[in-house]
């Protein structure tokens, strides 16, 4: 039976991708670059802020001082704008109330910058709904790598073997994976069916309520 089960944050619990597309336009618009739509972004979060600075900036600015000068920039416009047009996808405060009543723990574990994670987590959830909220942090490798996790588990003292992770692309499958966990894909997320299936997730969700009721059929 899962007792606790662990989020993503961007594309799994909110859909951010219009405000963090912005941002980044934004910055872009400001240096003269190309910009992009939508839906290249999608396919360029995930791996963390400063992968994703590095991914829109364009290669003659891509040294190290042009990518923490661009990286400050965007942290700052998307800091000021993170609650512009992002939202809870429809059914997930729901069900992170049946999981509540139901006693089992949540935890939100990103790669998005931890301050940033817990600042918006606050905004949309408020606090209680979550036992810990964790972003990228200096010094921990950010997803796949699972040492976060481990350390994360360890914090909110979850079991190992009744602990689920959901997530919307293969970052978040192989994170589960590599930390030996069932892993969850988030389908209404920015990935897809196709990508989640090639990561070899072990369950897909097409609305927040599959995640229920896969862990009580558990």
């Amino acid at each position: 039976m899962i007792k606790t089960v662990l989020f993503d944050l961007d594309g799994t619990l909110l859909n951010t991708i219009d405000d963090l597309a912005d941002a980044g336009n934004w910055v872009c618009e400001q240096h003269g670059w190309p910009t992009f739509t939508v839906e290249q972004f999608k396919h360029m979060v995930g791996n963390g802020i400063p992968k994703l600075v590095e991914r829109f900036s364009p290669e003659n600015a891509r040294t190290p001082e042009q990518l923490a000068a661009t990286l400050a920039e965007f942290t700052a416009r998307y800091d000021a704008h993170k609650e512009d047009k992002t939202a809870p996808y429809p059914g997930i405060p729901e069900l992170l109330d049946q999981l509540q009543a139901a006693g089992v723990q949540c935890a939100v574990f990103s790669n998005k910058a931890d301050p940033l994670c817990g600042k918006i987590i606050a905004h949309y959830f408020g606090t209680g709904r979550f036992a810990a909220v964790r972003g990228s942090r200096p010094g921990v490798p950010t997803k796949p790598d699972p040492a976060g996790l481990y350390a994360l588990m360890d914090e909110i003292g979850a079991d190992r073997s009744a602990t689920l992770f959901v997530g919307d692309s293969d970052v978040d499958i192989l994170t589960g994976h590599n930390a030996r966990l069932p892993a969850m894909g988030a389908l209404w997320g920015f990935r897809g069916r196709a990508e989640l299936t090639a990561a070899g997730a072990d369950a897909l969700a097409a609305v927040p309520e599959d995640i229920f009721t896969y862990i009580r059929k558990g």
